[in-house]
C-alpha cells in the first residue's frame, strides 16, 4: 500500500468527533481488568475497552498512555491536572464514589511500586493520585519522605503515610563498628558487634567481644558510634530539640 494509501486507511479509521470525558473520583478495577467505562464518566460505547489487566488489588497506570488509548478509541481527556499516573483499585462501589464526591477529591502521595523493608524510597517511587481521604501523617512535599527506609511491606499505590517510613540505617545489626569513648582529651575506640541495626542518632545495644558485656551506645555514622561523655550530650540535645517541637 503507497504512503497515500496508509493515510487514507489511518484517517478512515479514526473517529470522526471525540467526546470529552471526566476521569472517575475512585478509578476501579472490574472483572479482572480495568476499562475505560472504569475509569472515565461518559465513556459511552468504549466503556468496555479494556485498558490493563488486575493482578492484585491495584493498578497503577501511566496517564500518558491512558490519555492516547482513550483518544483512539474516541474519547478525549485534556488531564488539566497534569497527572502522571493514575491508580485504579479493587471494591470501588456506588457508595465510594458518592463519599468521594461529597468529601472531594483529595491529592495524596502514593507508592509507585512495592517496597520491601529496608530500601530507600527515590524521587520515582512516588506518585501524586486522587484518594477519598489520606492519611494522618500523610506527607504534604515529597522531599518529607524521600530518602527514608521502608519500615515494612509496602503496597503499590498505597497512600504514603510518615508512620511507614524511618531515618535510613547507618549501623546494620550483627555488623562489627568502632565504638569511641572521649573524656578529659582522651579518646578509646574499640570494636563491638551491634545487636541491633540503628539510624543516625538512634540508641542501641552492642556487645563488647572482650568483657562480653553489653554497652549502650548511639549512631553517629556508618559503622560508628559513642559511649560515655559524647553520647549523653547527643541525648540531650535530642531531648531539647523534641521539647521544642
Amino acid at each position: 500500500m503507497s504512503g497515500i494509501g496508509v493515510a487514507l486507511a489511518l484517517f478512515s479509521a479514526a473517529p470522526a468527533s471525540a467526546a470529552e470525558v471526566t476521569l472517575r473520583p475512585d478509578p476501579s478495577i472490574s472483572s479482572g481488568q480495568v476499562t475505560l467505562g472504569d475509569l472515565f464518566d461518559g465513556a459511552g460505547g468504549s466503556a468496555r475497552v479494556a485498558v490493563a489487566q488486575a493482578t492484585g488489588d491495584t493498578v497503577v497506570l501511566d496517564a500518558g498512555r491512558v490519555q492516547m488509548l482513550a483518544r483512539q478509541h474516541g474519547l478525549e481527556w485534556d488531564n488539566a491536572q497534569g497527572l502522571r499516573r493514575i491508580i485504579a483499585r479493587a471494591g470501588g462501589s456506588t457508595s465510594a464514589a458518592t463519599a468521594t464526591a461529597a468529601r472531594g477529591n483529595t491529592q495524596v502521595l502514593a507508592y509507585a511500586r512495592p517496597l520491601n523493608p529496608g530500601e530507600l524510597i527515590g524521587p520515582e517511587d512516588l506518585v501524586w493520585a486522587k484518594a477519598v481521604g489520606a492519611p494522618a501523617d500523610a506527607p504534604s512535599d515529597p522531599e518529607a519522605i524521600i530518602g527514608k527506609a521502608a519500615k515494612r511491606p509496602l503496597r503499590e499505590g498505597a497512600p504514603a503515610a510518615m508512620r511507614d517510613v524511618s531515618a535510613p540505617a547507618v549501623i546494620k545489626k550483627d555488623e562489627v563498628i568502632a565504638v569511641a569513648f572521649e573524656a578529659d582529651g582522651v579518646r578509646l575506640v574499640l570494636q563491638a558487634k551491634a545487636m541491633q541495626a540503628a539510624a543516625l542518632g538512634d540508641t542501641f545495644n552492642a556487645l563488647n567481644p572482650s568483657s562480653k558485656k553489653t554497652i549502650q551506645a548511639i549512631a553517629t555514622g556508618p559503622g560508628e558510634a559513642v559511649v560515655g561523655p559524647a553520647a549523653a550530650d547527643l541525648r540531650q540535645a535530642q531531648l531539647t530539640t523534641s521539647a521544642l517541637r
